[in-house]
């Protein structure tokens, strides 16, 4: 397969995503220790789906994080730009909604969802303000966005997060994967990463008020919360 690189062009990353998508889900639980399954969680805890209401899942791959918003009574919209990932999840999850949808023009209308959210994907797009944009549009006033990303270690943890990225991931990814290519995207793409703070400040600069993050797994990821403005501002 050819390696994505950190021009994230969109036909590359979604071809790297087709590649991984039939073993995605248990390579991630291995590499991470498990440690995906509680940050997908935090990550419904956060989104808070309420009967009546629409979510939007973006970069949800093959639906792994969507089934947890699909309560009853709510409708979840499970979004992807990879075809191959799509096709695995219609298949694992014929009860949900899953469209083909690039994060930079998203093809919803405005004020649709009550919630969007994006996990372990916002990394991955070739513009991450328009994207933001695209998700606050797609956002009723009042809703809000959630976003689980890597990002940067606190403390003493960070050097030997960085090796272990460095270093020890691409190898072991060769044992679970057919694909190591596409986790030493993985690796690089994180290292890249804006820190806490700086997302921060760029979903701010979207639009979203009340922001703020929460360290997961002393900051491996950070799941990042903000708010549409019920009114808009004058």
């Amino acid at each position: 397969m050819s390696k994505a690189t950190l021009a994230k062009k969109p036909a590359e990353v979604a071809a790297m995503f087709d590649d991984v998508a039939p073993t995605y889900d248990l390579t991630n639980t291995l590499l991470s220790f498990g440690q995906d399954r509680s940050w997908r969680k935090k990550v419904a805890k956060a989104v808070d789906p309420r009967a009546g209401q629409a979510i939007l899942d973006l970069a949800a791959g093959t639906g792994a994080s969507s089934v947890a918003f699909a309560l009853e009574g709510v409708r979840v919209v499970a979004g992807d730009f990879s075809e191959g990932m799509l096709a695995v999840g219609r298949k694992r999850h014929p009860e949900l909604e899953f469209v083909f949808a690039d994060a930079t023009k998203l093809p919803f209308k405005a004020a649709e969802f009550d919630a969007t959210t994006i996990s372990f994907g916002l990394r991955n797009v070739v513009d991450v303000e328009t994207a933001l944009a695209e998700m606050f549009r797609v956002t009723k006033p009042g809703g809000r966005i959630v976003i689980c990303e890597f990002s940067t270690p606190v403390g003493l943890l960070r050097p030997f997060y960085n090796f272990y990225l460095g270093k020890l991931l691409p190898g072991f990814s060769g044992l679970f994967s057919k694909t190591p290519e596409a986790y030493s995207y993985l690796a690089e793409s994180i290292l890249a990463w804006p820190n806490q703070a700086k997302l921060a400040a760029m979903v701010e600069a979207a639009g979203f008020e009340r922001v703020s993050y929460k360290n997961l797994t002393l900051g491996i990821v950070a799941l990042h919360i903000g708010f549409k403005p019920a009114k808009a501002k004058k």
